[in-house]
């Protein structure tokens, strides 16, 4: 379930690194002046209970996912949630619950709770409205659970055993796996003669 893309993966942890580089430099610079010492304490300590340029910058493009992994969701008729291109496929139907169970079973090891996410009776006819609601419930709990996540907290390891992650990695994980199934999710509209819905990035 944690695995991720090392290329886009790659590209995150760069750009989060780079910007906590770039604070660092600045801190130093600031700590060399006259009296400075109390005051970059203080800031440190602000800066580590506060959210950081990676947290910020997750939750800008997670904000923007949503709402296309939704609209793809709407974009198929209700009577086509059971399509699927080959038996050993998932449902449509299916892509989009599997989004929503995994999104809250991240955020909820990230917060280190049991996930809300209540999984439907075996065989049971996935309905639109219901995997649309509990695709937009399930972002929407991610987001929550991200905005309590300060700089200090990226780095915290969650789990036991041999199922440890820290907290920025779990983050970098629910996107590339939701990302990767509403991507599955758009070809089956394609099959079916509908254009998914545009990426605004």
């Amino acid at each position: 379930m944690f695995k991720v893309s090392s290329v886009f993966a790659g590209i995150l942890i760069l750009a989060g690194f780079l910007a906590g580089a770039q604070t660092t430099q600045a801190s130093q610079e600031d700590a060399t002046k006259p009296g400075a010492t109390a005051s970059v304490s203080a800031a440190k300590k602000a800066e580590a209970a506060s959210p950081g340029a990676f947290v910020v910058d997750l939750e800008k493009h997670w904000t923007t996912a949503q709402g296309l992994a939704v609209a793809v969701a709407e974009a198929m008729p209700a009577e086509d949630y059971s399509f699927k291109p080959v038996p050993e496929e998932m449902s449509f139907g299916e892509q989009i619950m599997h989004i929503a169970e995994a999104n809250y079973g991240y955020c909820a090891f990230l917060t280190d709770a049991k996930s809300p996410f209540v999984e439907l009776a075996k065989d049971a006819k996935i309905e639109k409205a219901e995997a649309v609601k509990q695709l937009t419930g399930s972002f929407e709990y991610c987001s929550a659970a991200f905005s309590k996540v300060t700089e200090a907290e990226l780095d915290a390891v969650h789990g036991t055993g041999d199922h440890k992650f820290v907290a920025r990695d779990v983050m970098l994980g629910v996107m590339i796996h939701m990302v990767h199934h509403r991507g599955q999710a758009e070809v089956y509209l394609r099959l079916k003669g509908i254009k998914p819905p545009d990426y605004k990035w």
